[in-house]
């Protein structure tokens, strides 16, 4: 048993080597931030009221309108660089510091060396995911209180409906971080440089997100990445939970569910075609 806990690249030994990095301790410091900076700003305005039809007019509501906010905020570039900084870089880290091939003569597979770093990158994110809805929550709360959820245009949401609607945003934000975190992924198994492997994913999603408002694409758009990054905002609306279209919730995690698969199998496949010189 004592041999198995320190033997090279398991999961345990990756999660600590994760953990310990700066890189990691910057992405979770500015995520518990993020919340507080944002009561400090509103708190600018000595007469703020929330009333509006905007999500950051809602947003000192209460907590539940907080959480929101501050998911909307962070969701489409914020999340996407967590999610490329961890699932993208590791392999490369190893390679920079010239230390890669040294842990492939451990002896270990390229498969499980994949692995191991591509399970502890994902579990950081959902890590990272649920540290910021979790502290947005209670940041709220005690700055805003507990009331539930305001609707943009009227209407709210108690607690009781949004409890389920919140846990199924925060899977689906995770879901849609994935296909980020691949890309990330398979241009990392691609070069020794952790900053083109992050930078090459994010520019992918910008890209995405310029070609997805030229109208004259039509339904094309539907299989950009981050075309149906907002459809979560169709679980916001007031009613009953049955009643809520779930059509672009469901087209926007199998796209990210089919852009997660292919490029971590790319990613796979070239790591185990590569000649490993550093």
């Amino acid at each position: 048993m004592s041999a198995h806990r320190r033997a090279p690249l398991s999961l345990r030994a990756e999660t600590r080597r994760q953990l310990g990095r700066r890189r990691t301790l910057w992405i979770f410091g500015i995520l518990l931030a993020l919340p507080v900076i944002f009561v400090a700003a509103f708190a600018l305005d000595s007469g703020r009221r929330p009333n509006g039809t905007r999500m950051v007019d809602l947003a000192t509501g209460g907590s539940a309108n907080f959480t929101i906010f501050v998911l909307l905020v962070s969701a489409e570039l914020l999340l996407a660089i967590v999610a490329a900084l961890l699932a993208g870089d590791p392999v490369p880290a190893e390679a920079s510091w010239a230390s890669l091939r040294y842990l492939l003569t451990a002896p270990v597979t390229r498969a499980r060396l994949l692995t191991s770093k591509l399970l502890v990158g994902v579990g950081s994110l959902v890590a990272a995911v649920l540290l910021l809805a979790g502290w947005s929550l209670l940041v709220g709360w005690v700055a805003y209180g507990s009331a539930g959820f305001l609707v943009p245009g009227g209407g709210s949401i108690p607690w009781s409906e949004l409890w389920p609607r919140l846990l199924v945003i925060v899977g689906y934000l995770l879901v849609s971080a994935l296909p980020v975190a691949a890309i990330a992924f398979w241009v990392g198994v691609r070069t020794d440089t952790p900053l083109a492997a992050v930078g090459g994913a994010v520019i992918v999603l910008i890209v995405s997100g310029i070609l997805d408002s030229i109208d004259a694409l039509g339904t094309w758009r539907d299989a950009l990445l981050g075309h149906y990054s907002r459809a979560w905002m169709d679980l916001l609306a007031p009613g009953p939970l049955d009643a809520v279209d779930w059509t672009d919730l469901r087209r926007g995690a199998l796209w990210a569910t089919l852009y997660t698969i292919v490029f971590v199998a790319l990613g796979y496949r070239r790591f185990a075609r590569k000649d490993i010189l550093s």
